[in-house]
């Protein structure tokens, strides 16, 4: 360790490198880090930095492997310290080539392992918020500690629950993303063919997706009645759900959802501890389509661009067979 410290003091342009990299919004904690990993590595190598090649960077990280035994993640992390260093060489012309280019540590993404929920959980899971939340929610008995809903404020906690019944709709049925919710036009809605279109983004496709049956009447009733009454706290437009200004607010010019989605996240958890966020629904959304339709349509479904997306779900659909076959195997 002593002398990787002393090491350090001898780095190619010390100054401008960490000024590269507070330029890149690094916290100091990452730039200590970067500096230790390649003091170590510099301390091992026993070169000049200028010198190093593609070969000395792959002992070593074969070295970190066999001898240090440290997995591929932390592999990944000296790797990412190392391409920065060089990187900010090359840049700065003191190296002709970077040693660390096109360098990649494979395996070191970790698959989120959620409960995944069947399509009969998730419409439970619709059902009991509809119940709870929308047609039997009592303001004056919510937040005890408080008083309950200030009366003055109780409209606008209505407006928001039973937007919040339609939009955890479209996450359960459509598979839709929170920021896809939010760019939902009120045409995009077609009642006549129970359909409604998912505008692609920078990594989704657009898709027209059909509607649930218990959708529909929903709908109409959020179209015709509720959505309305959302003008009178914001502007006007052709968007299919809008914000709600804080309560010390009268109006709001804010077109920005995320904020809502935390409040529903907290009022789901209420009803199933087991839920953990929107991409476990969306995850089970998406299992759910290639149980019933195969990869190709689920991709379709799901908005991805790329197959090999689709296939990161196919794991999930395995170890629900998986339980089954434990479920009703009677050996």
């Amino acid at each position: 360790m002593r002398v990787g410290r002393q090491r350090k003091e001898n780095f190619y342009l010390k100054k401008d490198y960490t000024a590269y990299l507070q330029g890149k919004n690094l916290s100091p904690a990452t730039i200590r880090h970067y500096y230790w990993q390649l003091s170590l590595f510099l301390a091992w190598i026993k070169k000049e930095e200028t010198n190093i090649t593609k070969a000395d960077v792959l002992k070593y990280l074969e070295y970190l492997k066999s001898q240090r035994a440290l997995q591929n993640v932390s592999r990944s992390i000296a790797l990412a310290a190392f391409k920065s260093y060089f990187t900010f060489l090359h840049k700065a012309e003191q190296i002709t080539d970077n040693p660390t280019a096109l360098l990649k540590i494979r395996g070191t993404k970790k698959r989120q392992l959620y409960k995944i929920y069947s399509s009969e959980e998730l419409t439970q899971l619709c059902d009991n918020y509809y119940l709870l939340y929308v047609q039997n929610f009592d303001e004056r008995c919510y937040a005890p500690k408080l008083g309950g809903i200030p009366a003055n404020q109780r409209k606008q906690s209505l407006l928001s629950r039973q937007r919040n019944y339609i939009m955890l709709g479209l996450l359960i049925y459509q598979g839709a993303t929170t920021k896809e919710i939010e760019k939902v036009l009120l045409q995009d809605i077609d009642l006549t063919k129970a359909t409604i279109k998912i505008r692609g983004g920078k990594r989704s496709n657009e898709r027209t997706l059909p509607l649930h049956d218990s959708q529909i009447g929903s709908l109409i009733n959020y179209i015709e009645n509720i959505r309305p009454q959302f003008f009178a706290y914001c502007e006007e437009s052709e968007k299919l759900f809008f914000a709600l200004p804080e309560s010390s607010k009268r109006k709001t010019s804010s077109t920005s959802l995320m904020h809502t989605f935390k409040p529903l996240t907290k009022q789901l958890k209420s009803i199933d501890k087991n839920l953990a966020n929107f991409k476990q629904v969306r995850a089970s959304v998406i299992t759910q389509w290639l149980k019933l339709y195969g990869l190709r349509k689920a991709q379709y479904y799901a908005g991805h661009r790329y197959i090999s997306s689709t296939e990161k779900y196919l794991p999930n659909q395995i170890e629900g067979l998986i339980d089954d076959v434990a479920k009703y195997n009677p050996f």
